[in-house]
């Protein structure tokens, strides 16, 4: 009998709290926007009032957060009693192109994501059909995805001709010849002490055979 009224009891409970506004979301907390607007992300989050936390869809509500172009992932948690966190992950821009409609700014995944003023630092790729889709495009963000952090902040300048020729201007006027995106780790591991010797251009595109002119 005792049991029988435990389970009574909790049925009672959740029934409450399911269908009653006993756990109803008071509080959205949004975390991790930094260019994204906040009322940009909870226009999006379509939480009715009165809504027990329990009733809302969190895949569905990071589903419709990610749809702003500069999201690259969402996180929806429920946090009990009342409140609703969710988590942005913004595009970063690692690359940029020019176009007639302004800069085109790409992130680590080779996604285009805005055209807007281009920030501070990020380097500009030049080749012939840029564009998210292009995949000289892709190796270049590849490229500069594998050399080492000492060298990319170096960069001014990502040339791509084709996914085998790829070249980087460095602000300071010298060039590195980087080839391809094969062979990463090891060209990665010459190029710094390459760039202390004298010259203008610098190949590490064969890694086993470096040249400086």
């Amino acid at each position: 009998m005792w049991g029988l009224l435990t389970v009574c009891v909790l049925a009672a409970l959740g029934v409450s709290a399911w269908y009653t506004p006993v756990l109803s979301v008071r509080t959205v907390r949004i975390e991790g926007t930094v260019t994204v607007p906040e009322q940009q992300v909870r226009e999006l989050l379509e939480i009715p009032s009165g809504r027990s936390i329990l009733r809302i869809d969190t895949t569905a509500i990071a589903r419709r957060v990610v749809t702003i172009p500069k999201v690259r992932m969402a996180r929806v948690q429920r946090v009990f009693p009342s409140t609703v966190r969710v988590t942005v992950d913004e595009r970063v821009p690692v690359l940029f192109y020019d176009s007639p409609d302004g800069a085109h700014l790409l992130d680590a995944e080779g996604v285009e994501f805005a055209i807007e003023p281009t920030p501070i630092g990020v380097p500009k790729l030049i080749t012939d059909r840029p564009g998210g889709a292009d995949p000289v495009t892709a190796a270049a963000v590849s490229v500069l995805a594998i050399v080492p952090p000492a060298l990319a902040i170096q960069v001014d300048e990502v040339v791509a001709r084709t996914i085998s020729d790829i070249s980087l201007n460095l602000k300071d006027g010298r060039t590195v010849l980087w080839g391809g995106t094969g062979d990463g780790e090891r060209k990665s591991a010459v190029v710094l002490p390459l760039l202390t010797r004298p010259g203008t251009v610098f190949d590490v595109s064969s890694p086993n055979l470096v040249t400086v002119k």
